[in-house]
């Protein structure tokens, strides 16, 4: 536990608490310090039941599923045949922003095209979440679009299934509809939650494979067991969240006490006080990880070959308490299955010599993106993990 100066990073005191003792970081999620109103937790409850609807998955997996084959594949294809580097985390970041946008409007951005372009909307978030620092903010529209259903090529109708649409169907407890603020939150909250934070794990798991062949190897391996028909060991999952774990997507949190309190640890908080939990640091420390701390080591998330979560107040990349986030389980997917197409095809390269350091932001991007060289893999490298024993 320790004092922070905050003066100039956007809180109204100069002074703040900062912690990364699990015990302290349990309290302060479980507990009530940030406010939360009727109207958060109703946009909460509701939210937390279409994530977790037949609909929404089936959505997020055909989303993917066309971005991966139709945009992300050919676009590393290109650079291949080009023999040309690319920045896979812009690409990452193209290809998560149109999947979340599909998810949350329906509509499709258009940024992971084979020839990148910039699309407006997606510069105009990124200026906005990159400019407030500290605060989230982003451009809004001024008026909802008539969403109900669609037409496909084939002239057939098409359910939309998107969060707008959903919610738009929806009623409140006094049987009214949502208003435009409580849709436009929903579906902000989403692509901020969703946009950057997957795109940018991966592209410090791809960065840490690439010093690791032999988890990269092992991670391959599983892969090719799942598509012969096998169930996954948990492999990829457990290197995806020791990424996580030294690279967190967001580094620092923080809460503001809403009434006296106190720490497990004896600290005690005024009313009003800001508390930022190191997220970054917690990662790092001994005491919570052990003397390897600072190794990428997969195997520590396994237990008798099998991926084990650990609790969410040691391993806090997701939060915890009653603001666990709950697009995990989507995350997880969107990370695994964009990670195991790339490296089932490719060997992903770091640029010899490429500067790679995290950029002091709200998300932890890598400053100078991550230039890599693709190379195809050969045939014998997926066959010889195809023989059954």
């Amino acid at each position: 536990m320790g004092l922070l100066d905050t003066k100039g990073l956007g809180f109204r005191a100069s002074i703040a608490l900062a912690t990364s003792d699990p015990r302290n970081v349990e309290h302060l999620l479980k507990t009530k310090f940030n406010a939360d109103d009727e109207t958060w937790q109703r946009q909460r409850k509701t939210a937390s039941i279409e994530f977790h609807s037949t609909k929404f998955r089936k959505l997020t997996t055909e989303s993917l599923f066309e971005l991966v084959h139709k945009r992300l594949i050919p676009v590393l294809e290109s650079s291949v045949k080009k023999s040309i580097a690319i920045d896979l985390q812009d690409v990452l970041l193209r290809l998560t922003f149109d999947n979340v946008c599909m998810i949350a409007f329906g509509v499709d951005p258009g940024c992971s095209q084979p020839h990148l372009p910039e699309i407006e909307f997606a510069k105009a978030f990124e200026d906005a979440t990159e400019a407030t620092a500290i605060r989230f903010v982003s451009p809004v529209c001024d008026k909802k679009k008539e969403l109900s259903l669609q037409h496909d090529e084939e002239g057939n109708n098409k359910e939309k299934l998107d969060l707008l649409t959903v919610f738009m169907r929806l009623k409140d407890e006094n049987g009214k509809a949502y208003s435009d603020k409580f849709l436009r939150d929903i579906c902000v909250n989403f692509i901020l939650a969703g946009r950057d934070t997957s795109s940018v794990a991966l592209s410090w798991f791809f960065w840490l494979i690439d010093q690791n062949p032999e988890v990269e190897e092992k991670i391959l391996a599983e892969i090719c067991r799942v598509a012969r028909g096998d169930k996954e060991d948990g492999l990829l999952h457990a290197a995806l969240s020791e990424a996580l774990r030294l690279y967190p997507s967001v580094p620092v949190d923080h809460k503001e006490v809403v009434e006296d309190d106190m720490f497990p640890d004896g600290t005690l908080l005024k009313k009003g006080t800001k508390v930022i939990y190191a997220i970054y640091s917690m990662g790092r420390m001994e005491s919570i990880w052990g003397k390897d701390c600072r190794e990428f080591k997969p195997e520590r998330w396994l237990r008798d070959g099998h991926f084990m979560s650990e609790s969410a107040y040691k391993f806090t990349a997701f939060n915890g308490g009653p603001r666990f986030c709950l697009g995990k389980d989507f995350a997880y997917y969107q990370m695994k299955y964009a990670a195991a197409s790339i490296i089932y095809r490719y060997h992903v390269k770091v640029v010899k010599d490429h500067p790679v350091v995290p950029k002091l932001a709200l998300t932890l991007y890598m400053k100078h993106g991550l230039k890599v060289n693709l190379h195809r893999r050969h045939v014998a490298e997926i066959q010889k993990h195809f023989k059954f024993s």
